[in-house]
Parts: structure tokens; C-alpha cells; sequence
């Protein structure tokens, strides 16, 4: 089994709810099966910029399908969950990128692996290091490179907790835990008169 990374966006009709029926289409792949979803993220838009803010998250999964299948199967997965072929970059409403497919690289007509924008683009690394901070991608990790970006012109990334709540009830158990109440904390709940 290949281990791939999935990058999910939507800006148009009911962003959160596109984004978990196309996780839940791929969950019952037979073919397919989902490791790890990080948070969802709001993010301005990227190269069209006059169109709503997106909704972006990664996953990670595992599947049997080559690359090229792989790539096939989201797209039509796309398509089934109501996107419209638009303008390159302009509004859609369920998206899914392939960001890697194990350590293979791989340029065809159809498919470039790993994906060419990859480390451009804040709202695709800031997701991605929740759940793979690690992983060796063209001798760079996705920490690496959320790191090496420049503050100005990347767009604004924020982690949005009530998508990310909605997602934690789809999945349990497999979404990354960012919400302040799934971490432990090292705070007192109340003041016990020691110093802090």
C-alpha cells in the first residue's frame, strides 16, 4: 500500500459539508483507507483573489491504486460531489490535489508528482504539518518549508475550530487533535496559591 497525501479545498455552496462527503466517499473505497485528517483551515484565495475564502485541510491515506488511478478516482470523485470545470485557480466547490505518492516523483501530461505547489502555498504546508510534519518530500519536510515562506503574499491561514469540530464528529478518532480541548494541559484549573 502507497501512502499518499490529499490536499482538500472548497469556497462554494456548503464548504465543510463538501469537504467531509468527498472523506467519506474515499472512506468506503475499498481500495482506500484513511489515516489521518488534520484540521480545517480558512484561507483567502490564491491566485484569482475576487471569489470567497476557502476551506483547506489534508488527509493522509492509504491505497493499492498506482498514481495515475489514484489521481482518476479523486477527480471523478470531484466531479460526483457537484464540482463544475471553472477557470484555473477560480472558485469550486470540492477540491482534491494529490501532494505525494510515497517518495515516487513522477511528470506526465496528467499528473505531476509531487505536486508542483507543494511548498508555495501556506494552505496547503500549515494542514499538511499537523499530520506529516516530517516526511522527507524533495529533500524538505512540510515544517521545512511552512518555515521558509515569506510572511507577504503566501495569504492568511487560519485554523477555523468550528469546521474542524464538525470533522472530529465525522471521523472520530482520526482527525488531528487542534482544538484547545483535545490537548492536555499543563495549567492549573485553579489557582492553588503557588508560584506559576
Amino acid at each position: 500500500m502507497a501512502e499518499v497525501g490529499l490536499g482538500l479545498g472548497a469556497n462554494l455552496g456548503d464548504r465543510g459539508a463538501a469537504i467531509i462527503s468527498a472523506l467519506q466517499a474515499l472512506d468506503a473505497m475499498a481500495s482506500v483507507r484513511l489515516t489521518a485528517l488534520s484540521g480545517v483551515y480558512r484561507s483567502a484565495p490564491w491566485g484569482i483573489t475576487d471569489q470567497p475564502d476557502f476551506l483547506n485541510m489534508a488527509a493522509l491515506i492509504e491505497t493499492d491504486l498506482p498514481p495515475l488511478e489514484a489521481l482518476r478516482t479523486v477527480k471523478a470523485l470531484e466531479l460526483a460531489s457537484g464540482r463544475r470545470v471553472r477557470e484555473r485557480w477560480g472558485p469550486r466547490e470540492i477540491d482534491i490535489d494529490l501532494l505525494f505518492y510515497d517518495d515516487l516523483e513522477l511528470a506526465s501530461g496528467e499528473l505531476i508528482l509531487p505536486h508542483p505547489g507543494l511548498f508555495q502555498r501556506r494552505f496547503v504546508l500549515a494542514p499538511l504539518v499537523e499530520i506529516s510534519p516530517d516526511r522527507l518530500i524533495r529533500g524538505r519536510t512540510p515544517l521545512q518549508g511552512l518555515l521558509e515562506l515569506p510572511g507577504e503574499d503566501k495569504g492568511d491561514v487560519v485554523l477555523d475550530l468550528l469546521e474542524t469540530h464538525h470533522l472530529a464528529l465525522a471521523f472520530p478518532g482520526r482527525a488531528a487533535p487542534t482544538r484547545a480541548g483535545d490537548r492536555q494541559s499543563t495549567r492549573p484549573t485553579a489557582w492553588d496559591g503557588s508560584e506559576p
